[in-house]
């Protein structure tokens, strides 16, 4: 063998162990090796979140001391959209100032839609019933309208109740508030840990102007990326999978008989380069496949709705009355929260049809739970 086979071989081997190892890092490919990423990567979020958490703290500070016109925190009544915050002050993890991040981002994207006007209404909605107020929602007063329970509402709401049903019964107070100040066009609710994309605007416009949309109980913007495989109890994704099995095996053939001297193709060679692709690309995994729609508002794929999770939901036109009324009249507890009562509420309820997007809208940032007990040192995944 010459130097020059020698060292093509030695560049080929090389290249091919750089592929593994960025396979490797990547967080949801079955490649991903735990052992050796995830502390680093996590601990690499959490700094980075701190961070993000210290600049907006930083920049709300900043603006308390600002003059601010009068009724400039109000929100417009029959406006296109409501933003509604859902937050309380967190037991863990306050120093992430998650609430303050979410606004810093929201107040970043608010201008973007031209013409001097906000794209949307932004309520805040505290949820905190515990004798320490949340520091955070009083930082954002001036600039945003926030609202609280009265101290009537805060007794009655004080009944010894588990912490998933005082989540959905928050839940509903927030959805009917919002729609009691502001009898909004339609209306969408964050978590305050839910952290929207640049193109979040741009995309919530595009899907309220898809038809579905009118007849859509709600649309959940946000579904974890862990769960986002073929391999998932999602029976729609089948047919997606193999039909890219399908489409890739094609290219592939084509590209063969074109540069190649192969010359016939058998049904044997179609069915084993279906099947090679749709496993390649769920080794690689769905979701880095899903980020190539990025690229439009248009190319956002809409679907059957998920079980988990509701850190980011739309509600077209007045169905969060709906949705209240019947959060309202369930009881929540673990194994049955409020995420798992819509989705049954959105296959028993006549008209209830509920979607999710995908790619996420949003970035769920809370490493630290509300709702169940948190590790000592927070992961990922």
């Amino acid at each position: 063998m010459t130097n020059a086979a020698v060292c093509n071989c030695l560049d080929t081997f090389e290249g091919a162990t750089e592929s593994m190892e960025l396979f490797c890092r990547l967080i949801y490919s079955y490649y991903y090796i735990k052992s050796l990423y995830l502390n680093d990567m996590s601990d690499g979020i959490l700094a980075e979140s701190y961070e993000r958490g210290e600049r907006a703290l930083e920049f709300w500070q900043a603006l308390r001391s600002t003059a601010v016109p009068p009724g400039y925190a109000d929100i417009a009544m029959e406006s296109e959209l409501l933003i509604t915050i859902v937050t309380a002050r967190r037991t863990e993890g306050r120093e992430f100032h998650y609430l303050l991040q979410v606004m810093h981002r929201l107040a970043t994207l608010l201008t973007g839609c031209g013409e001097g006007q906000r794209c949307a209404e932004v309520l805040v909605c505290d949820v905190e019933s515990g004798p320490t107020d949340n520091e955070d929602a009083a930082l954002l007063e001036r600039q945003f309208r926030v609202v609280r329970r009265s101290p009537e509402e805060r007794r009655r709401n004080q009944a010894p109740v588990n912490i998933f049903e005082k989540e959905k019964q928050d839940y509903v107070y927030c959805l009917r508030k919002g729609w009691e100040l502001a009898r909004p066009k339609n209306l969408l609710v964050l978590e305050d840990d839910a952290l929207p994309g640049s193109d979040f605007f741009a995309v919530v416009r595009n899907l309220l102007s898809r038809r579905f949309a009118l007849r859509s109980l709600y649309v959940k913007l946000y579904h974890p990326e862990r769960l986002q495989r073929y391999l998932n109890p999602e029976p729609y994704r089948i047919l997606e999978w193999v039909g890219l099995g399908l489409v890739g095996a094609t290219a592939v053939l084509f590209v063969l008989t074109r540069c190649t001297p192969l010359s016939s193709v058998s049904a044997a060679h179609f069915l084993f380069l279906t099947l090679y692709v749709m496993v390649a690309v769920e080794l690689a995994g769905r979701h880095y496949l899903l980020e190539v729609r990025r690229l439009s508002p248009q190319l956002y794929a809409v679907s059957p709705a998920t079980e988990c999770c509701t850190p980011a939901m739309l509600f077209p036109g007045n169905s969060s009355l709906r949705v209240a009324e019947y959060l309202e009249g369930s009881f929540c507890f673990k194994g049955n929260a409020k995420d798992m009562v819509l989705y049954q509420m959105a296959r028993t309820v006549s008209g209830g049809w509920a979607h999710s997007l995908e790619p996420n809208l949003v970035s769920h940032i809370g490493a630290f739970s509300s709702v169940r007990p948190n590790p000592v040192r927070p992961r990922v995944l």
